[in-house]
């Protein structure tokens, strides 16, 4: 069987949010919070902010058990100082150590998943709710390292 420990899951989400919050506080205010001339695209604040919700409900809900009242839609509009980003970030970071303290990998989710996520490992078992997490984290990082790089080419 395989396993990893909470440490080392934790490490990597770590490195993964580290990244972000170094993204948009690189890019600054007014960097951070503009959108790529691209259809459809986010900007690095609504990334991380996307991010940080993902990381609340997914890890409080499927995994704590918590009830999250998640405006989803409300993430891909958000805006404002770099600096209050990385700060719900790092509480984010903190409320995600509290939230899997008590993890059960092969358990079922301790909150109920809806739709088609419920016949997938993220519906099934909270080491999968994990992967999904960091899978999250891992896909918006690689967006917002390309989000950033077309804003500063467009400088």
């Amino acid at each position: 069987m395989l396993t990893i420990s909470l440490a080392d899951y934790l490490w990597y989400v770590d490195e993964a949010l580290d990244a972000m919050v170094g993204i948009v506080t690189d890019l600054g205010d007014e960097l951070a919070n503009r959108r790529p001339q691209l259809a459809g695209a986010n900007s690095p604040y609504v990334i991380l902010t996307h991010c940080l919700g993902v990381m609340e409900f997914w890890g409080g809900q499927a995994v704590a058990g918590r009830a999250i009242e998640r405006d989803r839609a409300a993430e891909f509009v958000a805006s404002g100082p770099v600096a209050d980003l990385a700060d719900r970030a790092t509480a984010a970071r903190a409320r995600l150590r509290a939230d899997v303290a008590a993890l059960e990998s092969l358990a079922v989710p301790r909150g109920t998943v809806y739709g088609p996520d419920a016949l997938t490992p993220v519906g099934t078992t909270q080491g999968g709710v994990l992967l999904h997490i960091y899978e999250e984290l891992c896909q918006h990082l690689g967006q917002m390292e390309l989000t950033r790089d077309v804003l500063l080419a467009a400088q």
